[in-house]
């Protein structure tokens, strides 16, 4: 009878600038062993959405650790936000992903917004009070964001939207949705940016899609049947939505980024365990040549990507363009994931293609990461083209 190891948070030895960071880890370390990675697998299992536990990380305040105090945030560094990101997904990979969509979803009001605006509605995005969503594809504009339908039409009072959302983590049970909709018929000009109430009138979600993975992650087709909303809600200028959409991802990927390499730790720790108990041949099956090495290329591989995207994080921190950074952080992270999840399943052989094991389930949930947030065909777009600027 195969008897799987206990499922816990990764434990990386980490370099922090300071105590304040290392507990703030060790706090997310408790939450992910004691609430979230004892019942990963049963909520997966049963496709339902864990909307207790963005609750409990509301109320422990990790929900908004990027963004200022003053609205309610946590005032850290995404060097460090990313790392706590980590740990969450190496534990519960459908809540890190809905971590980082939430907080990629706060980014646009917070980076583009009024005073006004800030002061009226970041406090509850950030305290845990509502959980967002992040809307920008469409079923025909996915990697081709400019060839968006969904139209916002203004009238005497604001605004009215009409279209489809596709592939919305989140859809259906978001609090809000930071959405991008064409304002007028000027390509990539003609596209503007709205904060819309998640239960405005008109608004209504398909069934969730049926995946081969993330399964406690809700993904939703979104409708839009001439929602009316305020004035105030469109963020930014009329027009602006594209370059807002495109600087909200360049911190998502590296979100995105992050929550692979949490994966891919959590699939290398699993390998680690079963080789270190397991005996083949007279022998520990980690201490045959052929099983080390593999294990060896996995850890190598697995502390490449988070050097990756901690790169990309110092200089997001420092004010330093970051965006091709974060595009290779989540080629990298990402394709790593993929890899580090394979090889786990290997290592355990036939066990690991069993439910009694994680690794199954990290090898299906590492496959979308190398499609959402811009594919990786879209990542190696945008670094070969600023090879080409120069």
């Amino acid at each position: 009878m195969n008897v799987p190891p206990k499922e816990s948070p990764v434990a990386v030895d980490r370099l922090l600038p300071d105590r304040d960071a290392q507990d703030l880890l060790e706090l997310v370390r408790e939450i992910a062993a004691e609430e979230m990675a004892p019942k990963a697998a049963q909520t997966e299992a049963d496709h339902e959405f864990p909307r207790d536990v963005f609750r409990l990380l509301g109320t422990s305040g990790l929900l908004g650790l990027p963004y200022p105090e003053e609205f309610g945030g946590g005032g850290l560094p995404y060097e460090i936000y990313l790392q706590a990101l980590e740990e969450v997904a190496a534990a519960w990979m459908s809540v890190g992903v809905g971590l980082s969509v939430h907080v990629m979803s706060a980014y646009p009001l917070f980076a583009y917004g009024t005073d006004e605006q800030r002061r009226r509605w970041l406090p509850d995005m950030l305290g845990g009070g509502t959980l967002g969503a992040f809307a920008l594809s469409e079923p025909q504009a996915g990697s081709d964001v400019a060839a968006m339908t969904t139209r916002a039409t203004e009238t005497a009072d604001g605004w009215t939207l009409t279209g489809t959302k596709a592939w919305i983590t989140h859809g259906g049970r978001a609090d809000y949705y930071t959405l991008m909709a064409r304002t007028s018929d000027d390509g990539a000009h003609g596209i503007s940016c709205f904060l819309l109430p998640g239960d405005s009138p008109g608004l209504t979600a398909a069934p969730p899609e049926r995946k081969m993975g993330l399964t406690g992650s809700v993904t939703a087709q979104v409708f839009l049947e001439d929602v009316g909303i305020e004035a105030d809600r469109l963020i930014g200028a009329a027009g602006s939505g594209l370059t807002i959409a495109l600087s909200a991802l360049d911190s998502g990927r590296l979100g995105i980024a992050a929550c692979a390499t949490g994966l891919a730790q959590a699939a290398l720790d699993t390998a680690v365990a079963y080789a270190r108990e397991r005996t083949r041949f007279g022998r520990r099956v980690i201490d045959h040549q052929g099983l080390s090495f593999l294990l060896a290329d996995m850890e190598a591989a697995v502390v490449s990507a988070r050097a990756t995207y901690l790169d990309a994080a110092r200089r997001r921190d420092r004010g330093m363009p970051f965006g091709q950074q974060a595009s290779v952080a989540k080629l990298i992270a990402t394709d790593t994931a993929m890899k580090v999840t394979t090889d786990a399943v290997q290592v355990l052989g036939g066990a690991g293609y069993t439910r009694d094991f994680p690794v199954e389930r990290y090898m299906r949930e590492a496959k979308v990461t190398q499609i959402f947030e811009g594919t990786n065909q879209i990542q190696r777009l945008v670094i070969g083209r600023a090879l080409a600027a120069g």
